[in-house]
């Protein structure tokens, strides 16, 4: 006889949210084992959103999947079954109160994420589920090539007819996503693509980017070029790092062009007037010119961008600092115009795991069934989360992923449970 019906491996989003999810359709609480390594649950998701945690985004169910540039259709039962409002209404039933910022986004009101937490923890609580913390799983359990369980790295087996893999990925090393899961996946039999960190700073070419080390715009454009071809288009926030780019912009934009990088530098074309066209632009900037004749180039550009951004205009247009602006041409103020609205960047490749908010990759989708998450190729295999090679743009949708995932892998374990048991 098993010790539980359901193992849950990983007690962060996915899994705990599983857990819960199986628990709250009918499945014994005290039948319910989840594990996890660390000495606390949700570890990564304290430091999401900057440590107040997006937990979803509230806009229409269409934009979710419009958000998930690879294999989005995948998640069609995932995200009507437990969509973002069902989230959001999840975490207000929970006792912890929401709210909406920009972008859609949704953070708790308090903005702190370890209400996020307190709120999961009280679901897991109310539901007697059971919590085992530090335990590391080394293997699944097989007997008669039937999974029965899984067996802990100090030699403890727990034993269970349903296991869920929900690990996590290989990003943010230190919250405990080690990839404990693909290996696990792999001994069952399951496939796991290439690899590779995503929503993650981008470095660059140029030494002078690197000088605008701390500038932050946050009503920019930008367009990254493969060639002559536009790979990528967005309009927000970035931030320039003493190796490169990030910020929301450019964590976005990493998802979309994350295999092109690998194989050669692309050029990100930045406008730092986007309101502008370049016509309104030219005549913003000969108006500002006008009023100040007589006086410096280096002094004049001070209305038009920030200082940090001063240096390397300067240096790029070729323009003297110390030339008066009645005597600039007409080429060189063209030449001023079409380096706000055309600023290049030579983007040479994506930072490691260490700094990268998700994995991009994981268990082949093929071999998951997507109206129940449990595995195609070993019966009662479950995963959930970012181990299946799944990702998202930012703004809470990689959490949605694994709030939706890990509900129906909850959900679809408790409703096999209640066939075998009434």
């Amino acid at each position: 006889m098993s010790d539980y019906e359901l193992i849950i491996i990983g007690g962060g989003a996915a899994g705990m949210m599983a857990a819960i999810a199986a628990a709250e359709n009918g499945m014994p609480g005290e039948k319910i084992l989840l594990l996890e390594r660390n000495e606390k649950l949700g570890k990564k998701i304290y430091i999401t959103g900057k440590g107040r945690c997006n937990l979803t985004n509230a806009c229409d169910i269409e934009e979710l999947f419009d958000n998930v540039p690879r294999q989005s259709r995948f998640l069609f039962s995932a995200f009507y079954s437990f969509s973002n409002q069902q989230v959001i209404d999840f975490f207000e039933e929970s006792g912890m109160k929401t709210k909406v910022e920009r972008g859609k986004r949704v953070f708790p009101v308090s903005d702190h994420a370890s209400d996020v937490i307190g709120a999961l923890k009280r679901r897991i609580e109310k539901n007697q589920i059971r919590l085992r913390y530090h335990s590391q799983v080394k293997e699944l359990l097989f007997e008669q090539r039937k999974l029965s369980g899984v067996r802990l790295c100090d030699g403890t087996d727990f034993f269970a007819p349903r296991v869920l893999i929900a690990t996590g990925g290989m990003s943010y090393a230190t919250t405990g996503s080690t990839g404990d899961g693909y290996r696990l996946a792999k001994s069952a039999g399951h496939n796991v693509t290439a690899l590779s960190p995503s929503l993650v700073p981008i470095t660059v070419a140029e030494e002078d980017v690197l000088q605008l080390q701390g500038l932050a715009p946050k009503n920019v454009s930008i367009k990254i070029m493969d060639g002559k071809k536009c790979i990528f288009e967005n309009f927000g926030e970035m931030l320039f790092t003493h190796f490169g780019v990030s910020g929301p912009l450019i964590l976005s934009a990493s998802a979309v062009i994350n295999e092109k990088i690998q194989k050669q530098p692309l050029t990100l074309l930045l406008d730092w007037k986007p309101a502008l066209t370049m016509e309104q632009l030219d005549r913003r900037i000969l108006k500002e010119f006008e009023e100040n004749k007589n006086r410096l180039f280096k002094n004049v550009l001070s209305a038009l961008a920030p200082a940090k951004l001063i240096p390397v205009l300067i240096e790029r247009s070729k323009i003297p600092e110390n030339k008066k602006i009645n005597e600039i041409t007409r080429e060189e103020r063209k030449q001023l115009t079409l380096l706000f609205k055309q600023f290049s960047v030579t983007l040479t490749g994506l930072r490691d795991f260490r700094e990268a908010i998700i994995t991009r990759g994981g268990i082949v989708l093929k071999e998951v069934n997507p109206s129940t998450m449990d595995s195609k190729l070993v019966k009662g295999l479950y995963f959930a989360g970012e181990v299946l090679d799944l990702d998202a743009y930012t703004g809470g949708f990689n959490l949605q992923i694994a709030w939706s995932s890990g509900h129906l892998a909850g959900n679809c374990a408790a409703e096999e449970y209640k066939l075998l048991h009434t």
